[in-house]
């Protein structure tokens, strides 16, 4: 084997060992080799190889059985390594402090990841009725408050080059047609904030936007309530909490 060929499957089995493992984050659970080269298309052999192999370092796990793999414990270190290393989110910590206590409601830091949000950080609210959402979890952008708001600060023809022509519905209140929601963002880009009208859970509204230190924005702090605990003087106050936390992290965030 050659140099050339040998660097080329060094970065092929690279590329195979990523994809790999953002297959089993994006699924919960246990699968089988089958299901796993169904989905992914590698030679089973290899892939087995390739499975035992983050086994034994740990980025993989195996049932008792032996025979079905799920995500392992060391990608929960790298996960939590970014997000202790990042400075927007430790800057933002005592912003979001303030707006769950301010709000009493549930509060969140995301990120723009291609057509995703992110999740970096949560403020739980404290009521019985509550969103739950944790850490790391990725969400359509399009359906989202804070999607929205950092969909906004794009122009029309860069969301049309990011997103397709039709979005999936995660209820029935999500926008499945692009131009539709380019006009929507019209109105965010005046407004200055993104609401989720029950877009991505059946019941709750959320209210988003972006902290532009940057542009296009890649980070938005939004809040999330009930739509049954939803009273218009309320949803004014946490509307002011945005923008109050909005001015705040870009302070914080000017000498990053």
């Amino acid at each position: 084997m050659g140099a050339a060929e040998g660097a080329g499957s060094q970065v092929k089995s690279a590329v195979r060992t990523v994809e790999l493992l953002e297959f089993f984050a994006g699924r919960p659970g246990m699968h089988s080799l089958a299901s796993v080269q169904e989905s992914v298309g590698y030679p089973k052999s290899s892939l087995y190889m390739l499975l035992r192999t983050l086994v034994d370092l740990g980025w993989i796990e195996t049932d008792a059985t032996g025979t079905r793999y799920g995500i392992g414990v060391r990608a929960l270190l790298v996960g939590t390594s970014y997000i202790d290393g990042d400075e927007v989110v430790a800057a933002a910590r005592p912003t979001l402090d303030r707006m769950s206590d301010d709000t009493s409601e549930t509060i969140h830091l995301a990120r723009l990841d291609g057509t995703s949000v992110v999740y970096l950080a949560t403020r739980q609210s404290q009521h019985y009725l509550r969103p739950f959402t944790r850490v790391g979890r990725r969400l359509p952008a399009h359906s989202t408050s804070l999607g929205k708001a950092l969909l906004a600060t794009y122009t029309d023809e860069q969301v049309r080059k990011l997103l397709p022509e039709t979005l999936e519905p995660l209820t029935e209140h999500t926008h499945t047609d692009r131009e539709k929601l380019i006009e929507e963002l019209s109105v965010i880009r005046e407004q200055g904030f993104a609401v989720d009208r029950e877009e991505n859970t059946l019941g709750l509204r959320c209210f988003g936007i972006a902290v532009p230190y940057r542009t296009p924005a890649r980070d938005a702090v939004s809040c999330s309530v009930p739509v049954a605990r939803l009273t218009s003087g309320h949803e004014q106050m946490i509307k002011d909490a945005l923008f109050d936390a909005r001015d705040r992290l870009l302070l914080a965030t000017r000498r990053l």
